[in-house]
């Protein structure tokens, strides 16, 4: 069966791209796009009138606030760091670097509520970092602030392993090029590696951006998921299917999908021009 015109297609050694594309479709479609689309139709069907009220809900433009502004602010942290540590572990040999370059990793393998509570612990008002930050005059644990701590966690290894096999490919030729033809070391970094770099380090950006958006587990422990204040979009819609207000929770979850993906096609967007300007660099 055959798809597209053998004009469109790139030729290849290997037989079968309307099967094999019947299966991405199919799956794509089972796992991604129906669940999606039911829960658009769901939302729908409680009527425009019911929409707006519980898109327009204080309480529902807090709590979206609150995730995709803490999401946005942990993503840049981790944009900066994470590049930080990837040109650390690629650039230098120390003692401990394998044991560093293991402990990026540990988000991925720990359970969310387990570093949730963890983080609470530390940052809480009695912790050893919380009560420090107590006496001098702010708090961390229970406030958005505490939120972004927990996002940073989560988000870091996302930046760092988009970027550190890029950076593994530029070869240290150019930058000695650099060196000898008179530029600074800051010019060198900013004109020379970093332009190899952008493409990788928006890719790391949306996946960490991504990742904060939805994150549940490590958040609502050092939250204080006060409405409000410190309440993110997921929490509330868990607290709104346990009201059994299944039409409010997936309103907001509608709301979530609308501006993530808006979101998201906007930083593909500017994907794709840093790899148009920067793709022969």
């Amino acid at each position: 069966m055959t798809f597209l015109p053998s004009s469109l297609r790139q030729p290849s050694a290997l037989p079968g791209f309307g099967l094999a594309l019947g299966f991405t479709l199919a799956a794509l479609s089972i796992i991604v796009l129906i669940p999606l689309a039911a829960l658009v139709l769901r939302a729908a069907s409680i009527g425009p009138a019911e929409f707006l009220k519980i898109a327009t809900d204080p309480r529902t433009i807090a709590a979206l606030r609150l995730s995709f502004g803490t999401a946005l602010v942990a993503a840049l942290i981790n944009t900066v760091f994470g590049l930080l540590i990837a040109w650390v572990l690629v650039r230098y040999r120390f003692p401990g670097r394998r044991i560093i370059d293991a402990a990026v990793d540990l988000p991925f393998a720990l359970p969310t509520a387990v570093a949730g509570i963890a983080m609470a612990a530390i940052y809480a008002p009695n912790g050893p970092i919380g009560s420090v930050a107590q006496s001098l005059g702010f708090k961390i644990a229970y406030t958005p602030l505490g939120i972004v701590v927990a996002l940073v966690f989560i988000g870091l290894p996302f930046v760092v392993r988009t970027v550190q096999p890029i950076l593994e490919e530029v070869e240290t030729d150019i930058e000695e090029a650099s060196a000898l033809l008179g530029a600074s070391r800051l010019r060198t970094v900013f004109q020379v590696v970093l332009p190899h770099v952008y493409p990788a380090l928006l890719t790391g950006f949306a996946l960490a951006f991504a990742r904060g958006v939805g994150e549940y587990g490590s958040v609502i422990f050092i939250a204080g998921n006060i409405p409000l204040v410190s309440e993110i979009a997921p929490l509330l819609i868990v607290i709104k299917l346990e009201e059994f207000d299944y039409g409010g929770a997936t309103v907001i979850a509608t709301l979530m999908l609308a501006i993530s993906f808006a979101m998201l096609f906007l930083i593909n967007a500017i994907q794709g021009w840093s790899r148009k300007k920067y793709g022969n660099v």
